[in-house]
């Protein structure tokens, strides 16, 4: 399973980057190749300063070895061998008009003395965050993540909705991180769901990303904005920021496993504001962004 899901990564970030750098038409990706000393690598690649991306990253990751002692903490177990892969993204476009999107899917396993896996499971998921509410856009990124799950299980949407608003909650400021998607982990296998049939919907979702994302960019990256727009923009990538430092487990992972620190914090936007007491105007687009986010919305309530 590990070989099956490390090769499907491989193939996803190729598609995801062909598909990005279509929609920017100007900036490409550069890679970087990395290794962990102690056991494994990745395959970072980074654009920047494009015509719609300000920054970016699609990056894949396979690692192994001794569990690290805090891993150990957080899952309960004595000293184990590892191995991890994933893929992770995140897009922060230039235009305030365009949102910015994250992504993640990946695999975890876990050995027992004699090299016989004795723990193995999937997570992952994608959520959108706007800095302008276009409902529509919401919708059409919300349905996407609908159809996908319902090839699998018609349970799978609501419930990973529901742990995705849960997940990216910026609880010190009582407010969500966007306006959510899907989020699921530990996905283990079960009389319903074998670890194929985990595959199978994890790389279904996977494959929805672009589709889910990029009609969303063309709609809206060449859209005017003005200045002020653009403060509000880096005043809420701010937000960003505080959830991925304080709160984001994928980012504690890496940090505890000696993981690349570039690759881990290639999340954080280059231009944020942080604004003492900053509130938005009342009436204004941004406080209609900011009432959305104060409780989850069924964004696909008929």
């Amino acid at each position: 399973m590990k070989n099956k899901f490390f090769t499907y990564i491989q193939n996803l970030q190729d598609t995801i980057v062909a598909g990005l750098e279509a929609v920017d038409g100007q900036a490409q990706f550069k890679e970087d190749l990395w290794e962990r000393p102690e056991g494994g690598g990745g395959r970072t690649r980074v654009i920047e300063n494009g015509q719609v991306f300000e920054k970016g990253g699609v990056n894949i990751s396979a690692v192994h070895g001794k569990l690290p002692e805090a891993m150990q903490k957080m899952f309960g177990v004595g000293e184990a061998d590892f191995f991890a892969c994933g893929l992770s993204l995140v897009l922060h476009p230039k235009s305030p008009m365009v949102p910015t999107v994250h992504a993640n899917w990946r695999y975890f396993e876990m050995y027992d003395e004699n090299g016989k896996v004795i723990q193995q499971w999937f997570g992952g998921g994608q959520d959108l965050t706007p800095y302008y509410l276009f409902e529509e856009d919401a919708i059409h990124f919300h349905q996407t993540c609908k159809t996908a799950c319902d090839k699998h299980n018609p349970d799978f949407y609501p419930k990973y909705k529901k742990q995705c608003d849960t997940y990216f909650w910026n609880a010190h400021r009582n407010e969500a991180r966007g306006i959510g998607g899907l989020f699921f982990d530990y996905c283990k296998a079960t009389d319903e769901m074998k670890m194929e049939d985990w595959f199978n919907f994890v790389s279904e979702v996977g494959n929805s990303f672009l589709e889910a994302y990029v009609p969303i960019v063309e709609k809206r990256k060449n859209l005017p904005y003005t200045p002020e727009q653009r403060t509000w923009q880096e005043i809420r990538r701010g937000r960003y920021v505080e959830f991925n430092l304080v709160h984001d487990k994928g980012t504690l992972f890496g940090l505890k496993t000696n993981g690349r620190i570039e690759s881990i914090l290639m999340s954080l936007p280059p231009h944020v504001q942080w604004v003492y007491d900053h509130h938005a105007e009342t009436g204004s687009e941004e406080e209609k962004l900011v009432n959305v986010l104060e409780y989850p919305r069924d964004w696909l309530a008929s």
